[in-house]
């Protein structure tokens, strides 16, 4: 559903694609690299071709590293409405020489262009808190999923721990939007991104709304002392149109 939050969000990574890599490091202190490796663990059978759908795909971090660890019949599907962000995406995967495993679209994923039953699996990284209907987005995933496929999303969290969360708070709050405007010349898209990982859900939430959405055994893993999160879902196996 295009809304005026989906509209505010366009524009803001339109603005900051050219940036966008460089910055996402920063926001995760450089340890996003690793976050994706160990989520890949759940998204890649390398046994199989699949089908993945790679949400949110901003600038193809997260879907060049599937496709680099997939088997090489695979198919990596990046859908984004940014297509700014989608164009950066396209050259690095031209550099990379996976034009034919990867391929981009801009949509909304509150309502994505693909029949039921499409993909095997469906990743999302960094992009859920950006939504305005999220359990929209959280059917469309189920929706697209095959029966027994698998949604993969990872996502910036606030650590549990007082001290540490203190100085994550300082660091996302006070420092890193100077140096993202500075860097970006968009103060306000680094005002914005930080506050957006401290208004999401905590883990307990996100959980129960994605077993509310229809997802079955959905679990949740914490990265690095809780600064990022890992959340697995299934689409049962029993129907084609589970949970809609």
């Amino acid at each position: 559903m295009d809304g005026p939050k989906a509209e505010k969000i366009e524009q803001m990574f339109d603005s900051i694609a050219g940036d966008y890599d460089r910055l996402n490091h920063l926001m995760s202190l450089d340890i996003d690299k690793s976050w994706r490796r160990r989520a890949i663990r759940q998204v890649v059978d390398k046994d199989r071709p699949q089908a993945i759908l790679d949400a949110a795909c901003g600038t193809g971090d997260f879907a060049i590293a599937i496709a680099q660890a997939a088997n090489p019949k695979t198919q990596v599907t990046g859908v984004d409405l940014s297509e700014n962000m989608l164009a950066v995406m396209k050259e690095k995967v031209e550099r990379k020489g996976l034009q034919q495993r990867i391929s981009t679209r801009q949509g909304n994923c509150e309502s994505l262009p693909w029949p039921d039953d499409s993909f095997d699996r469906v990743t999302i990284a960094f992009g859920i808190r950006n939504f305005e209907h999220r359990e929209l987005a959280l059917r469309e995933f189920l929706r697209v999923l095959r029966p027994g496929g698998r949604l993969v999303i990872l996502e910036l969290s606030v650590p549990s721990n007082r001290i540490i969360r203190w100085l994550y708070n300082l660091y996302f709050t006070r420092i890193l939007p100077r140096i993202g405007g500075r860097i970006s010349g968009d103060k306000a898209a680094y005002n914005y991104l930080p506050a957006s990982v401290l208004k999401f859900p905590g883990r307990r939430q996100w959980t129960a709304t994605m077993q509310g959405c229809g997802f079955k055994n959905v679990r949740h893993k914490a990265f690095t002392l809780g600064i990022c999160r890992m959340y697995t879902g299934e689409k049962d196996m029993g129907s084609p149109t589970a949970g809609q």
